[in-house]
């Protein structure tokens, strides 16, 4: 059974609710029980709120005790009031990649930038990219999402060798 809160780790984690900081956990629950999970972002938040709420706590104090600051304490509050259980679940804001940087134009820009002819500046490119693409992009997106294909393709060929 020694598998057990690796898994549940790993779970929680895919989820996106697991707490990155459980050491910060200091409710005498959570030191105490097995039940308690300091490792559980949503079992935190909600006994957090449930602190304040129920035993009449301090926001400052169950902030403090339960390892957040009394802004994440308010927002967790603000979020539970909406959504209930479910809004305390963390969520993933924003794309984490250039999602608007397809192949073909990452491909083109590599082309454009090979010309040594149209030594132009990255808003020209970004400007072209807008003409033949119609996706508005900032140039320095475009650098950003060159740079890491590059990275890919030094990493791939120093895995091969």
């Amino acid at each position: 059974m020694k598998d057990a809160p690796d898994f549940k780790k790993k779970l929680l984690k895919a989820s996106g609710t697991l707490n990155l900081h459980p050491e910060r956990v200091k409710d005498e629950l959570f030191l105490g029980h097995e039940f308690f999970d300091p490792n559980d972002q949503v079992q935190v938040k909600y006994e957090m709120l449930r602190r304040h709420q129920i035993d009449k706590k301090a926001a400052s104090t169950v902030a403090n005790t339960f390892g957040t600051s009394r802004q994440s304490f308010y927002n967790a509050e603000k979020a539970f009031k909406q959504g209930g259980i479910s809004g305390l679940i963390g969520r993933q804001r924003g794309p984490k990649r250039a999602h608007k940087c397809s192949d073909a134009l990452l491909d083109f820009a590599e082309q454009w930038r090979a010309d040594d002819s149209k030594n132009q500046s990255n808003k020209t490119l970004a400007e072209e990219i807008q003409d033949r693409f119609g996706i508005h992009l900032n140039p320095r997106t475009i650098d950003r999402a060159l740079m890491q294909r590059k990275k890919k393709r030094r990493m791939k060929l120093q895995g091969k060798s």
